[in-house]
This record gives structure tokens, sequence and C-alpha cells, in this order.
């Protein structure tokens, strides 16, 4: 997936254009706020703003990793003695580093900035839509890593990849507008 094509088609410029959008709205919502702000929870959630951003950021680059690579890009390896049983019940006798890295995703971290994580958003946009574009045909398909969350045997494609993101980049938008506007009154949107 080296040449990118030269007039994207109709479906690839219309999914594109939504994901566009899903992202424009996420990151209206952090546009002017302090770093502190962007860090703040002020909902009962434990979500914050530049959390929320962090994260897509980071499942954005991941499935989009996966389209390219298939599943040894998503890797939910269990430490040595430990089954998901335990993991999901909070009984694990220790837990995976996936699984701390992504708790980190929703937090802003000390010396993490509004500017890096929308710079960082931005490179992650650029090197997806440079993938999509590339991407000599939507429909090829890697079988999901093996986790709980994922249909045993289940397979998805390139566009499912990015119907996938567009989803989930539009949910959190709407988490990040209550989040705005729990903080100061403001909605993206």
């Amino acid at each position: 997936m080296t040449t990118p094509s030269v007039s994207p088609d109709p479906e690839r410029t219309d999914l594109l254009a939504a994901l566009a959008e899903a992202r424009a709205a996420l990151t209206a919502s952090v546009r002017g706020l302090s770093d502190e702000q962007a860090g703040r929870t002020p909902t009962v959630s434990a979500l914050c703003l530049g959390g929320l951003v962090k994260h897509v950021t980071a499942m954005e680059e991941g499935w989009l990793n996966f389209a390219t690579e298939g599943p040894s890009a998503m890797s939910f390896a269990l430490p040595d003695g430990v089954t998901w049983d335990d993991l999901m019940a909070g009984t694990a006798s220790e837990f995976p580093k996936w699984m701390a890295d992504r708790e980190k995703e929703f937090r802003m971290l000390p010396g993490e900035t509004v500017t890096g994580i929308l710079q960082a958003y931005e490179q992650v946009a650029a090197r997806s839509e440079k993938i999509i574009l590339a991407a000599p045909d939507l429909s090829a398909s890697h079988p999901l890593p093996e986790a709980p969350w994922n249909e045993p045997g289940g397979e998805w494609s390139v566009r499912r990849v990015l119907t996938h993101v567009i989803a989930e980049t539009s949910q959190h938008a709407g988490h990040a507008d209550i989040l705005r506007e729990a903080l100061d009154g403001r909605t993206a949107t």
C-alpha cells in the first residue's frame, strides 16, 4: 500500500469526509482551553477533554495499524498465569501493559499540553488519510485479534475499520461536547 490513488473514488471521499467532520467536532471541544482546563473532569465520569482526544488518537492509530498490518498490530497478550476471566473480574495478579497504557489515554498526564495532543492527532489523521487513499481494496480484511470483546473468528475489512473509527470518533465528540458544556457552558457544535 505505497501508491496513493490519484483521484479517490466517491466511497473513499465520502468516508474520509465523514471522518473529517467527526474529528472537527471533537477537536472543537478543546479549542481555546488551557492545559489545566483540558485535564479537568467536570462531570461524575473520569473523562476529561484532553484525554478524549488522546484516546481517539490512539484508537485511530491502532485500528489503521490493524488495517495495514493485521492482528499483530493489536496485541492483547496477558501476563503469564492471568486469564481473561481474572482480568474481567478484576482479580488478576498482574495487569497487562496494554491495559495500563489504555487507561493513561483518558487522562492528561503531567507535561502534556492541548497543543501537543492536537498535533499528535493531526499527524495520525494525516497518516490515516494516506493509508485509506493508498489501500488497493477497501474490502481487504484481516482476522480480528483474539480478545473477549471480538467475535471469535471475526474479520474486519479496511472499510469496516474506517466505519468503526468514524463511529467511535463521533461518539467521543458527543462526550466531549457534554464535557465542554459542563466545564464552561460552551458547546463545540
